[in-house]
């Protein structure tokens, strides 16, 4: 009989397996049903098919050993097969958790988990038992999951047993033998393909967003044990083809300020554009301090803002550097943070800023206090500086210091910090597992998302400290730069999609010296904040120390661009078309609209934008991944 016992044995335990990560799949689509809502049911049911693909290749290497058993050591007798079903079930229980946990930390990140012990692996080690906590809900389709293989896991017949799951001919179980390796060997590559299967291959079928359906977290995660290595780009044959169409920095030239000018740079924690009123005609707000700072006189609102990254750890480079993320590995935990990278700390302390950093976590928290470092700050402020620390009454029990002491001692060490000075504050309320003081209780608006309510502490956060700092002698002559590090959860769904979940507020507010003009509909990008502080303080002879990524805000020579990766592609935004390079070279055009991008591009786009556009990305890219690859950033 042809196959034998112990292969039709274990294919059946392996469709088992095959029909948990279908459910998985389904799970994972009915809990972000909002990124998928505006696809057809024939399309999403495709993505089903497309995912099987994934779902074999990563079930053959996640049950290896068993396979091995299986096919070298058959068990006849009942308690081995008792061994290898348990063995089934412990080699496949830690799948089945990132498969679950995915469901909810998808919002988040907008990918699938992937290096994340490598990133925040000790704050989620440290936070475990609050998040468990928080979504203990998980563990009822996870447990659930786990007593169905065991309880289904498919065991032989006495009469297989006794008739010998092993007693072949040899020829027979050789031949056997060769073409189930064959076929192992086959599905781990994931087909015929010349190279294995990758991540970036679910992103293939149309709209790409479906490719985070087709994955499942079981393969990205055992992908990123073995990260292939970041290959370099070849759209243009050499720097000198890619100049032209990449766009430089230039600084105007503006008469210098009497007096240097201090710098503050709060950036706040998942505080998305959704979230406030000012961007949404006044309706659904969750920050009426902000609204009233962003129509002040000596404010700059730039309307038309977008996050370069989706994480916390992306947030830094681009706000100190002006370097967007457009890497599966954030810069900060890459192999390339040992790279030439000037920040802002570095270029305003060659001006005799004091330069520092803050941040209520713990210290160490997604590498902010290495970065800071890098990025030339003099000084980092974490949870460890904090009085008391952990134990005083001002921590969180999960995370750190709540924004509201935190920004009050915020001030009184701005209040002791010389001038002229740059201080960055990193707030962290507005942060899973979403909590407020005790004393604030019921205050706030409950909204329809559980990050709503700190959302509206973190503005009164913000109102305390400017109530505070507006009587410090070094208020009058600073610069106030607020945005976010990037979005969270959603309910609105004109902002699910790859614009909508990148959409941040960028605020710059001056209570002395006035800001240059700045077109509110501009697109401007976390990367502009470097060369729009230079504008600001007059030091154009700085350009060289910016990447080309960003440009001022103040800059009225241009309307603006921001770029960014999701997914699988890159994506470059422009007052006019958005555009998209796919993993396969094809460039596509969407009509631009204020933090909404439809899910199918353009049929007929122009020609000539589309190679004008697209050979823009492709410089921006290439120069990108290049520049880090050789250290030849600034060259």
């Amino acid at each position: 009989m042809f196959p034998s016992p112990a292969i039709r044995l274990l294919l059946r335990r392996f469709a088992l397996l095959m029909a948990a990560y279908t459910l998985l799949r389904l799970g994972f689509y009915l809990f972000n049903f909002a990124t998928f809502r505006a696809i057809d049911t024939a399309t999403v049911l495709l993505a089903f098919g497309h995912g099987l693909r994934f779902d074999v290749s990563a079930l053959l290497w996640l049950n290896l050993p068993l396979v091995l058993l299986s096919l070298l050591v058959p068990v006849t007798t009942r308690r081995g097969q008792q061994w290898l079903r348990a063995l089934f079930v412990a080699l496949n229980v830690s799948g089945l958790l990132l498969n679950v946990i995915d469901w909810e930390y998808f919002k988040f990140i907008g990918r699938r988990l992937s290096n994340e012990w490598n990133t925040i692996g000790d704050d989620i080690a440290r936070q475990a038992g609050q998040i468990g906590t928080h979504y203990w809900y998980l563990a009822v389709p996870l447990l659930g999951l786990i007593y169905l293989l065991w309880r289904l896991c498919p065991m032989p017949r006495p009469a297989e047993l006794t008739s010998g799951l092993a007693r072949r001919p040899w020829l027979q179980r050789g031949l056997e033998f060769v073409v189930a390796v064959g076929l192992v060997v086959l599905g781990l590559r994931g087909g015929w393909q010349l190279k294995p299967l990758r991540t970036g291959t679910a992103f293939e079928q149309q709209p790409a967003v479906l490719g985070h359906l087709a994955l499942n977290s079981t393969f990205t995660v055992l992908k990123s044990f073995d990260e292939v290595p970041v290959e370099r780009a070849s759209y243009f044959a050499a720097n000198v083809a890619l100049r032209p169409v990449l766009g430089q920095v230039s600084l105007p030239v503006r008469p210098a300020p009497a007096a240097p000018a201090n710098v503050v740079l709060l950036l706040l924690e998942s505080f998305s554009s959704e979230y406030t009123g000012v961007e949404n005609g006044g309706q659904g707000g969750y920050t009426p301090f902000f609204d009233s700072l962003a129509v002040t006189s000596g404010a700059r609102l730039l309307r038309e803002n977008y996050a370069n990254g989706r994480r916390s750890i992306e947030a830094l480079p681009a706000v100190f550097a002006g370097l967007p993320s457009l890497m599966d590995e954030p810069f900060i935990t890459s192999s390339f943070q040992t790279a030439e990278l000037h920040g802002l700390g570095e270029i305003l302390g060659r001006h005799g800023y004091a330069t520092a950093m803050y941040h209520g976590g713990t210290n160490g928290t997604m590498g902010f206090d290495m970065f800071s470092g890098i990025a030339g700050m003099q000084h980092y402020y974490g949870l460890n500086e904090y009085p008391g620390g952990a134990s005083s009454p001002d921590y969180d029990g999960h995370w750190g210091i709540s924004d509201e002491p935190y920004l009050q001692y915020f001030n009184r060490q701005l209040s002791a910090t010389r001038q002229p000075f740059l201080a960055t504050l990193f707030t962290l309320s507005a942060h899973d597992p979403f909590t407020v003081p005790v004393k604030y209780k019921g205050r706030f608006p409950a909204g329809t998302q559980p990050i709503h309510p700190t959302i509206a502490y973190a503005d009164l956060a913000l109102r305390e400290f400017f109530r505070a700092a507006r009587k410090q002698p070094w208020y009058a002559n600073t610069l106030f730069i607020l945005t976010a590090d990037h979005t969270s959860q959603t309910d609105r769904p004109n902002y699910q999609n790859p614009l909508g979940y990148h959409k941040t507020p960028l605020l710059f507010f001056s209570p002395g010296p006035a800001l240059p003009p700045a077109n509110p509909r501009r697109i401007t990008q976390q990367a502009d904040v470097p060369a729009s502080v230079l504008d600001v303080l007059r030091l154009r002879q700085e350009h060289k120390a910016l990447l080309p990524f960003g440009a001022s805000v103040f800059d009225s020579a241009s309307t603006g661009r921001a770029i960014f990766r999701d997914g699988e592609s890159y994506y470059l935004v422009h007052a006019d078309f958005v555009t998209e390079l796919t993993n396969n070279n094809k460039v596509n055009l969407y009509p631009y609209q204020t933090h909404f991008i439809p899910t199918q591009p353009l049929a007929n786009p122009d020609p000539a934008l589309v190679k004008k556009y697209g050979d823009e990305l492709r410089a921006n890219v290439q120069f990108y991944v290049n520049g880090l690859l050789d250290n030849r950033l600034y060259k």
